[in-house]
């Protein structure tokens, strides 16, 4: 079925070419949008303004002659002029109880599959073996995995890779200060954090020690040729980080088809630069290969060092191939911050020219911030992921105790973790991914406006309402009996019949802000509905509809914030 905008945009389009002829406008400037108010209806559209200075006409005659004899679909009860040439969009107030209806008796909130029989790899998260996960590594994880949930629930087949840093000249000097500096304690203890102590003292002395640094250079190399002592140690960090890291992913509730490093792709290395020198884009340049992309506006990308090495290019074009003759997808997905924008660049042009015709995209994002400035391990002031979880769910508990103090103590710490994680995901979310966050833990456990705890209390709110409508009249009513017979409940109904949109909208442009946006607004919304109208105490037939339509923004929200990741218990 198709969505609202779908319906209405495929109608312009259809007036716009009988009209004015296929090449009168292009396609993506056909579009509807929420009414800025609702005098001026349920949608707005401009397409007039940019059609009139095409045609050399003055934009309200283009709009009288686009609507002429237009062929809207029933969603649409009448359409007005105003304005230099706008298109203002009423919806029948009977079609949005009737869709209103059938959202409820859909467990897919009337979401379509469009990505039915469609591939999508996503490449997100990616920590590096032997460091802890701090702050910086929760955008990734969690705008990679809102994406991901969100791409499956549109019927895509997602292949979610958490491509680990688990291979590189590091592990020279980390196999050489595990010999010298390991506290078996400790490492015992906490192992990726006595990993990184050792990391760190191995690194300061090669800094000053040049034999140091050569050890670890043979280090590396035996590593690199095998050897079975080195080997076992590297197998070791590797397993020892990812049981640490998979207990991050288990309290964030994030989940990965494939947990492939860069070390799973080395023996395809040797080969991308012989393919690259065969097919003349790579050339000698210093001792090394490199692919220059003048063509591009770009630098030269080195793909093997003077020495023979590989870096990070070669890896990824391995990563590209690899990825496209095991999985055929339409698109890869990689979810970085945005220091790595020219490498991708760089990657993506050279993976054209090879001819690879997977469409493939930068997902990049601003860093997050501390009110006080950037995270910097040098001024210490980096915070461990997990430090930060239990922060949000201490202060967390601290909510739910004062909001649900005769809730068992069980139950308030199970609420609180949900509601403290929470919190820290839509604080992220919910910003546009290429803004930089300022981190505050105001903002982010707020019970009012655009929050996390915000939208879970007005679930909570619905599910008590509901609950107090069984016990004091009885089951819920059938889905079919809605009808909008208040204004403030129309004002909701006009929300609920964009989620489908919105959700397409959000994945489209790799924007979940854009869903936990529209989430906030109808939250807002209904709080006013339930604030204004009354809902048990109202005659029966218009109690029953307005409980109907609670059930409606109900499942709408706890499927969107489903799709951001974020639970929503019965009670806070």
């Amino acid at each position: 079925m198709a969505t609202l905008e779908e319906q209405l945009n495929g109608a312009l389009r259809d007036a716009v070419r009988e009209r004015f002829g296929t090449q009168a406008v292009a396609d993506q400037e056909l579009f509807v949008q929420p009414a800025t108010s609702e005098k001026f209806g349920d949608l707005q559209c401009n397409v007039a303004m940019p059609l009139a200075r095409r045609l050399g006409r003055a934009p309200r005659e283009v709009a009288a002659g686009l609507l002429e004899g237009i062929r809207w679909p029933k969603c649409v009860e009448r359409v007005e002029i105003a304005g230099p040439g706008f298109i203002n969009i009423f919806l029948s107030e009977k079609w949005l109880a009737g869709y209103c209806a059938r959202l409820l008796q859909d467990e897919r909130c009337l979401v379509p599959e469009v990505g039915a029989g469609r591939v999508v790899v996503m490449d997100y998260s990616s920590p590096n073996v032997a460091k802890p996960m701090h702050i910086g590594h929760i955008r990734s994880t969690v705008i990679g995995s809102a994406l991901d949930r969100m791409y499956r629930y549109l019927g895509y087949r997602v292949i979610a890779d958490n491509h680990i840093g688990d291979w590189g000249t590091q592990f020279g000097i980390l196999i050489l200060g595990y010999r010298h500096f390991v506290d078996q304690e400790a490492l015992r203890r906490s192992p990726v954090e006595e990993l990184e102590r050792v990391y760190a003292a191995s690194y300061a002395k090669a800094r000053t020690d040049r034999e140091w640094m050569e050890q670890a250079r043979r280090e590396l190399v035996k590593l690199q040729r095998a050897d079975p002592e080195n080997l076992a140690l590297w197998s070791r960090f590797v397993q020892l980080s990812l049981q640490e890291f998979e207990r991050i992913y288990r309290r964030l509730g994030v989940r990965f088809d494939l947990v492939r490093g860069e070390s799973y792709y080395r023996d395809r290395l040797s080969g991308i630069v012989a393919m690259l020198k065969e097919r003349g884009l790579a050339r000698e340049s210093e001792g090394a290969q490199v692919v220059f992309l003048e063509e591009e506006g770009l630098p030269p990308c080195i793909v093997q060092k003077r020495d023979g090495g590989f870096n990070y290019a070669t890896t990824d074009l391995a990563t590209i191939e690899s990825r496209i003759q095991e999985f055929s997808p339409q698109k890869i997905l990689y979810v970085t911050d945005e220091r790595q924008q020219l490498h991708f660049r760089q990657i993506f042009a050279i993976a054209r020219r090879v001819g690879w015709n997977t469409e493939l995209v930068h997902v990049w994002f601003g860093l997050m911030r501390l009110p006080e400035g950037t995270f910097s391990t040098r001024e210490g002031n980096v915070i461990r992921l997990e430090l930060l979880l239990d922060e949000a769910e201490r202060r967390a508990l601290e909510i739910v105790r004062q909001t649900s103090p005769s809730m068992p103590e069980d139950q308030q710490e199970e609420v609180a973790r949900a509601v403290g994680i929470g919190a820290v995901k839509y604080a992220d979310l919910s910003q546009n991914p290429q803004s930089t966050v300022v981190f505050t833990w105001d903002k982010a456990l707020s019970l009012e406006g655009n929050s996390a705890p915000y939208l879970q209390y007005t679930c909570a709110r619905i599910q008590s309402v509901l609950d107090k409508y069984r016990e004091t009249i009885g089951p819920l009513p059938s889905a079919e009996s809605l009808e909008l017979t208040h204004p403030q409940e129309r004002r909701v109904a006009v929300r609920l019949v964009r989620f489908a949109d919105v959700v397409l909208r959000s994945a489209s442009r790799y924007r979940p802000n854009l869903l936990a946006d529209y989430l906030s607004d109808l939250a807002k919304e209904y709080n006013t509905f339930y604030q204004n109208v009354p809902f048990l105490k109202s005659e029966p037939g218009v109690r029953e509809s307005r409980i109907n339509l609670c059930r409606a923004t109900a499942a709408v929200l706890r499927r969107g914030l489903t799709l951001l990741g974020i639970e929503t218990p019965r009670r806070i």
